[in-house]
């Protein structure tokens, strides 16, 4: 179904009422199943919430833990709470109660916040992959180059990147005007899934949606694409093989939350513009996967694959163990 409404049509429609509630489907098709599917998206967002929570309490506590990589993660922790926290008890309502009524007004922020947390998170990736390009192409520079003064400075600049190239969208989608329907078939609200439900020709905001994403995660994961390239390259011309090994190591959980984080946004875009013939609650459940796994996982991975992280974890739970 095409996403552009003729002028015509917006013309012969704008007469109507514009909605200001909205109502939230779930999964379409699956609303018999929708008990049996809350339980794994309760037990990722319980899991997601005390991992990431435990992950930041253990990296701001430990001065050991104060250093580039760690500090990232923290502020990757913080984002993967945002993001699951914005969608899933949402999701959650629905399954449960069948409260799926939503005001616009907070329709548009939760659009606003959980584009914005995406964007974010794909900043924190990259800048995870230019501190491990510093410290294996650059180890002698490291500390000079990622200081804590640096590293404040790319935080701001992540979060200010994914704040102004997402705020225009609340006002490409406060311009319309929603007189079609008023039902939104999804667990949570998606820019183009509420302009679908406008009747004014919404062209610009499919576009500004397509340059946001070209422009910062498709450029991000490019970009992280790259600089691995380099980093391998750097790591297989190293001579001694405890080196390559212990580098391999290190960027081994960073590669894993690369794939988690791109694999499953990149496949969802890839089904939501070729796959018309896979049913709807197939895309829906493959966004969800989006929110619910890589913030889940996260915590998971780096608590496994670092040790410190472990010791650290091991001393919080068994206190009066050495």
């Amino acid at each position: 179904m095409s996403l552009v409404v003729s002028p015509h049509m917006a013309t012969l429609n704008h007469t109507g009422v514009s909605h200001t509630v909205f109502h939230l489907l779930g999964i379409p098709g699956l609303e018999n199943q929708h008990m049996w599917i809350s339980i794994p998206f309760f037990v990722s967002y319980v899991i997601a919430l005390l991992g990431n929570s435990l992950l930041i309490i253990i990296i701001i506590t430990k001065s050991s833990l104060h250093e580039p990589m760690y500090l990232f993660l923290c502020m990757l922790a913080g984002a993967d709470i945002v993001l699951s926290t914005c969608a899933v008890p949402q999701a959650l309502a629905i399954f449960w109660f069948r409260a799926g009524a939503i005001s616009l007004n907070r329709c548009i922020t939760q659009v606003f916040v959980i584009h914005c947390t995406f964007i974010s998170e794909s900043g924190i990736l990259l800048a995870m992959a230019f501190d491990r390009y510093i410290a294996i192409c650059y180890p002698l520079k490291y500390t000079t180059i990622l200081t804590h003064a640096l590293i404040g400075k790319i935080g701001v600049i992540i979060f200010l990147r994914s704040y102004c190239t997402i705020f225009p969208i609340i006002f490409l989608l406060k311009r319309l005007t929603f007189c079609q329907n008023n039902i939104i078939p999804h667990t949570f609200c998606e820019h183009i899934g509420l302009a679908k439900c406008a009747c004014n020709d919404i062209r610009v905001n499919i576009w500004y949606g397509l340059f946001v994403m070209m422009s910062t995660v498709v450029l991000d994961a490019l970009i992280i694409f790259v600089s691995y390239a380099l980093i391998l390259h750097a790591i297989f011309h190293m001579s001694s093989q405890d080196a390559r090994h212990k580098a391999l190591n290190t960027c081994g959980s960073h590669v894993c939350i690369i794939i988690l984080f791109y694999g499953p946004g990149i496949f969802t875009t890839l089904t939501q513009r070729f796959g018309r013939h896979i049913p709807p609650h197939i895309h829906i459940l493959l966004a969800n996967v989006c929110i619910l796994v890589p913030p889940m996982l996260n915590p998971i991975i780096y608590g496994i694959k670092t040790k410190q992280i472990q010791e650290q974890a091991a001393h919080i739970f068994f206190p009066k163990q050495k």
